[in-house]
């Protein structure tokens, strides 16, 4: 794997480099996601959009996120990071899934009110753009050999990362790799929900709950192949944040059909 490249005096590391590209890919995803609704959004009350708010979100939210996912992966180890916590906390590797969701998460919610969008609509826009950020992000985890990867394996497609970060020779899952297209395929389901969205009605916050059931179906089952330690009944800390992410989107989901379904009626009627 190549952890950094080297450009002359300049040193690039590779996951930084795929962060970027994946914050300015998932833009280009959003803002196609708002111009497409453009109609739609501007007959909301106050609607504060402009033409580049795709950028602007994910700008905010995606060094948001960012933060919120270092501070989560060092607090999975407290007793280290209050050993020596300033090195952890800047360091360049080790972000965590989960945290990076909550801390864009609470930022999407102030830029919604922003933006004067209804929090499920604009939730629903973002989630698209958020599943192709993540899937391009894991390619830096592949190419820096951070220990992101799985347990070793003989099938043909196993990896060995000698020069990673955090190196092995033997064969592994290479688990970036699979999270890549499993996330560019539930990106590809979400943005079909959005285009019938945009035809005809559809329950506000629908799409957003599919990204947290799909999200995190494919999470818990990714895990079962990777190296993380395992704390919650048996289960890794992505696990059982997986398992609350599906609980959420389920539950979610069942409330917004239902109250779509009643206020058709009621306007039917």
């Amino acid at each position: 794997m190549i952890p950094f490249l080297h450009l002359g005096p300049l040193t690039i590391p590779t996951f930084g480099l795929m962060v970027a590209t994946a914050l300015f890919v998932s833009a280009y995803v959003l803002q196609a996601d708002f111009d497409r609704r453009r109609g739609r959004l501007e007959k909301i009350k106050g609607y504060a959009g402009k033409r580049d708010e795709g950028f602007l979100v994910i700008g905010i939210a995606g060094i948001v996120g960012l933060a919120g996912a270092r501070l989560y992966h060092v607090l999975e180890s407290p007793s280290e990071f209050f050993a020596d916590p300033w090195p952890q906390l800047f360091s360049r590797f080790g972000f965590a899934w989960f945290g990076g969701f909550l801390g864009g998460f609470v930022a999407l919610l102030f830029l919604a009110r922003r933006l004067k969008i209804p929090v499920l609509e604009f939730m629903d826009i973002c989630s698209p753009a958020a599943c192709v950020g993540y899937a391009i992000g894991r390619i830096g985890c592949l190419l820096s050999g951070d220990g992101d990867y799985g347990m070793p394996t003989s099938l043909p497609w196993g990896m060995s990362f000698p020069n990673g970060v955090v190196p092995t020779t033997q064969r592994v899952h290479p688990t970036p790799l699979y999270e890549f297209f499993i996330w560019l395929v539930i990106a590809w389901v979400l943005w079909r929900m959005g285009a019938k969205y945009v035809r005809e009605p559809m329950a506000k916050g629908a799409i957003f709950c599919c990204y947290l059931i799909l999200t995190g179906i494919a999470r818990f089952l990714i895990e079962f192949i990777r190296i993380n330690p395992r704390s919650f009944l048996g289960m890794s800390n992505a696990q059982a944040a997986s398992l609350v992410s599906i609980a959420l989107g389920v539950g979610l989901l069942f409330y917004v059909r239902s109250h779509f379904r009643a206020v058709k009626t009621t306007v039917e009627a």
